[in-house]
């Protein structure tokens, strides 16, 4: 079921639709402030595995999105300086940080690693859904290998039985990719230059080291 959310009856429809179907353990997708997710409660670990049989990408861990920062300290062990001060300047936004997960969690979410990617997104609707549905594993809305969905009615096109709910708000406005920071070792290390320049992140945290060829 498709939800054109920039009608108002259509999004209090449309996001408690999406609400239910992630508590239900069913797929839904959602925009972000970059492309179009699909996302299942990252808790449920069928849902997860639904999620990655849907976009064909095997095992590999999908980010989690979530819709509020003090959700980031119910996930992680303990978040370095440098992690926290990154996420005061740029969250929510299209930063992804890499930090270890706490051990005692009890999620299924592919090759981690003892690792999880975050992020929260800078979009009403997203953030909505967030705030009700809690931590949500959230990959881009397409099959591996095809081009990112710019707008629900594309996800569809790639997806369509797979998801419960497609939450429509209009094209992407800026689909650039989230830049991606791994705060797992001694140093942080930059792994996607994306929407945030490395130039921005290192006005926060001067010691970033760039992978990014």
């Amino acid at each position: 079921m498709l939800y054109d959310c920039r009608s108002l009856a259509d999004r209090d429809r449309g996001i408690a639709a999406a609400i239910e179907a992630v508590k239900n353990g069913e797929l839904v997708v959602l925009p972000t402030d970059t492309v179009y997710g699909i996302g299942a409660d990252a808790f449920t670990p069928f849902a997860v595995k639904a999620l990655l049989d849907a976009k064909g990408q095997g095992r590999q861990a999908p980010p989690v999105l979530i819709g509020s920062r003090h959700t980031l300290d119910g996930l992680v062990f303990t978040l370095p300086r440098a992690a926290r001060d990154l996420v005061e300047a740029f969250w929510p936004g299209a930063l992804t940080i890499v930090v270890e997960h706490s051990p005692s969690l009890q999620w299924d979410l592919g090759e981690t690693n003892g690792a999880v990617a975050v992020r929260m997104p800078l979009h009403p609707v997203a953030l909505e859904v967030l705030r009700e549905t809690g931590p949500m594993a959230v990959s881009s809305a397409n099959k591996t290998g095809q081009p990112a969905a710019l707008t629900a009615e594309q996800a569809r096109d790639q997806l369509g039985y797979a998801v419960r709910s497609y939450l429509e708000a209009g094209p992407c406005p800026d689909p650039v990719p989230s830049t991606i920071v791994d705060l797992t070792g001694e140093v942080p290390q930059l792994l996607r230059e994306g929407a945030i320049p490395l130039a921005a992140l290192r006005d926060v945290v001067p010691d970033i080291e760039s992978r990014v060829a």
